[in-house]
């Protein structure tokens, strides 16, 4: 059959247009919020005032007799729930409203369910509750906190860093600090919960359908057969999705008890308590090097926070141990607990906050060393993963870091500080060598060919805006030799074949594989069909002998001898034929080789007016080794996305505690600051190298790594423009002002 290597393919890699884009431009593509259900009713969420402590009492009456309230649960009258199980990304949150504990501030403490979300939250604002406070605890650096040392066995060490710091010239050791950040995908989260009986259809704003359909199973106590998950266009989601929060269980309890449909819609301030966010950290970098530039010890330690009784899976500083080809390297990771919300993945979680400190520090060595950055990162280049000792199943990182530079115009920059200028406005060339880790777990998929010509894949996945529609359309016209026209791939039902979570840049690996196997098991079906067939030119034809194209099989070597898939099927007396493929994750052991994710190289202008403090970036050029692109218009998008938000990252975004409360005191975006346009510059898009060699298709993942180095290399920038090393983010005026 065809293989991705087929010099005569058509559409793999090509910029099509997406293939849902007419769906969401003219309003058709139904979303959570969209959707409604005949006797539907609508609930609101009561928010705690105070951090930690307990509830007193909680005095529902003036709500209950309010107009159009059905009911109103709290943790007196909830049901006792199980907790949801473990997952791919570690254990699911609390279980909501079990007891009259306060962990933080905003935590689900009732949920009134009224005819009209109006009267709802009407009623929610009648709720009378005392607290018993207790003091909330809210610093990281706050020394009563409970600390877990190496919470996911990550830590890693090699070779002896006191030795290695003892052998360097330079030595900088500095500390650096990320703020939490809020995802805010632009959809406000939404739940529908029907039952029928002792089973339930959930439409929610989540990023991962099968996980909503085990965790509410085992929440429930019912089999996963009795729980449907619909989520087929998501409202953005950045990380916030991946898991299952407490407003989707609470939605499922309260259509449970008044046994009909509830929606619930979170507020914009409920996103900012209710679904997770970038945890803060504190980080420590060592790095030590000769007087040539070769490092010889690496050493990483970072603290991140955690929610009271949570276990999220943030591993800050484990990119450390494999940046560079480092003899002595050591990365250690904790976590403090806190009286805060539960925080969850946002865009490159971990990578982006330990690579801006990382890359930050690795500056501030060549910086000391009078070398040029790019230098000092090609003169430690890790041709073999540095921790297996294996070489990588791919890496593009120099090419990146060549052609990156040579876009950027890297030759111009001048090294002395303040050197470059324009009028009264300082310019300042950064950069950042960037990676985001291999991930893809095992995933399923199903194809099929119908009589009229047209394939139907399918897979419980979800697109959230990455266009995970558009390429797997790509793939299987590809493998199946048809027009695009002639394919149609659907996901977001929890009952088509599994599918892990859109995130953490794994999912187009993982789906890609599984369809390409899908589709080449399909394949095989048709002709083991015509095997014994005296009629078909593809009698005794084995999967190796024949190519798909044109809506047809026909012999590689003998392209007439060959007949259409609507043909077999018309003659066999069938409507369609169908087959399953299913991927599972490489072994590096078995491979011989370090599995790759994705690598990059970040270039960054900034131009800074000294007398106002000003800030503004004016180009970025990301050279991305991505592996095999499948449409590189939706995989620039995603780099352009990312690059976004690392300006965001870098410049705006941090969510503000206040210290005495626990109130997040900028839940709103009127004072949450991101970027707008004006704030943008131009961008521009390289990919590097080629397919991966771990897997069928050869793709590494794109969604997270376009964030990853931004920060980083505009506070380079802003140094090789000021002299100023900027170490905390955001970067703010008072920080700028000369």
């Amino acid at each position: 059959m065809t293989t991705l290597e087929d010099p005569t393919r058509t559409v793999i890699g090509d910029g099509v247009d997406r293939v849902d884009a007419p769906l969401k431009t003219t309003g058709a593509a139904h979303y959570p919020n969209d959707h409604t259900y005949p006797g539907m009713v609508h609930a609101a969420l009561v928010g705690s005032t105070i951090a930690a402590g307990r509830i007193r009492s909680i005095d529902a009456s003036e709500a209950q007799h309010a107009p159009g309230v059905l009911t109103v649960i709290t943790h007196l009258t909830a049901p006792q729930l199980e907790r949801g199980p473990m997952t791919l990304l570690g254990p699911s949150p609390p279980a909501p409203m079990q007891d009259d504990r306060i962990l933080h501030y905003g935590q689900h403490i009732a949920v009134v369910v009224a005819d009209s979300p109006e009267q709802a939250r009407h009623a929610a604002s009648l709720i009378k509750v005392e607290y018993e406070p207790a003091e909330a605890l809210l610093d990281i650096d706050d020394p009563r906190a409970e600390i877990l040392d190496n919470p996911w066995g990550l830590d890693t060490e090699r070779g002896d860093v006191t030795a290695g710091f003892a052998q360097a010239a330079v030595v900088v050791e500095e500390r650096y600090t990320t703020p939490d950040n809020t995802n805010n995908p632009l959809g406000l989260f939404t739940t529908i919960a029907s039952w029928h009986g002792d089973s339930v259809t959930v439409h929610d704003s989540t990023q991962w359908p099968h996980n909503v359909r085990t965790s509410l199973a085992q929440i429930f106590q019912i089999p996963e057969s009795g729980v449907r998950v619909l989520a087929p266009f998501v409202g953005g989601g950045f990380g916030a999705g991946l898991r299952v929060w407490s407003h989707t269980i609470l939605t499922a309890m309260a259509a449970r008890e008044i046994k009909r449909p509830v929606k619930l819609v979170l507020t914009r301030p409920q996103m900012f308590t209710s679904v997770g966010h970038r945890p803060n950290s504190v980080q420590h970098v060592k790095i030590g090097a000769t007087a040539t530039g070769d490092l010889t010890a690496i050493e990483h330690r970072a603290n991140s926070s955690v929610a009271m009784e949570d276990d999220d899976y943030e591993p800050v500083a484990a990119g450390s141990a494999v940046a560079y080809d480092c003899p002595n390297a050591l990365t250690r990771d904790r976590q403090t607990r806190l009286n805060i919300p539960c925080p969850g993945s946002m865009r490159a979680p971990a990578e982006g906050q330990g690579n801006f400190a990382l890359e930050s520090a690795i500056d501030e060595v060549a910086h000391a060393l009078g070398m040029d950055p790019l230098e000092l990162r090609l003169r430690n280049y890790a041709e073999h993963n540095p921790v297996l000792g294996l070489p990588w199943s791919s890496k593009a990182l120099r090419e990146c870091y060549t052609l990156g530079a040579e876009r950027f115009g890297w030759s111009r920059r001048t090294p002395g500080i303040g050197s470059m200028r324009d009028g009264d406005w300082l310019i300042g060339y950064g950069m950042a060598g960037v990676s985001y880790p291999f991930y893809q777990v095992p995933c399923q998929a199903r194809a099929s060919v119908r009589r009229d010509g047209s394939a139907y894949v399918t897979s419980a996945a979800t697109d959230i805006g990455t266009g995970t529609y558009t390429v797997m359309t790509q793939l299987a016209a590809e493998c199946l030799g048809l027009d695009l026209t002639k394919v149609r791939f659907d996901l977001g039902d929890s009952d088509m074949p599994y599918s892990p979570q859109a995130g953490g840049s794994g999912l187009t690996g993982a789906l890609a594989n599984a369809v390409h196997m899908a589709c080449g098991n399909l394949v095989k079906e048709f002709l083991e069909i015509v095997r014994d067939d005296d009629a078909s030119p593809l009698r005794g034809a084995t999967a190796e002998e024949v190519t798909a194209s044109g809506g047809r099989l026909h012999r590689t070597d003998a392209p007439d001898q060959g007949e259409a898939y609507t043909d077999v099927l018309n003659r066999h007396g069938l409507e369609e034929l169908s087959a399953d493929g299913r991927s599972t994750p490489p072994d590096p052991q078995k491979l011989g080789m370090a599995t790759a994710g994705a690598f990059g190289a970040k270039f960054v202008e900034v131009r800074i007016d000294p007398h106002l403090g000003l800030l503004r970036v004016t180009r970025v050029v990301s050279a991305i080794d991505g592996g095999r692109i499948l449409n590189e218009k939706t995989a620039s998008s995603q780099i352009i996305g990312g690059t976004v938000g690392g300006i965001s990252q870098a410049m705006f975004e941090a969510t503000a505690t206040d210290a005495g409360t626990g109130r997040i005191a900028n839940a709103t975006f009127g004072d949450y600051l991101m970027p707008v346009n004006a704030d943008i510059p131009d961008m521009e898009v390289i990919f590097c190298g080629g397919p991966d060699r771990a897997t069928a298709v050869g793709t590494k993942g794109v969604g997270e790594i376009g964030l990853v180095g931004i920060a980083a290399a505009i506070g380079n920038a802003v140094h090789h423009a000021t002299g100023r090393r900027l170490r905390d983010l955001p970067f703010t005026i008072d920080q700028l002002l000369l």
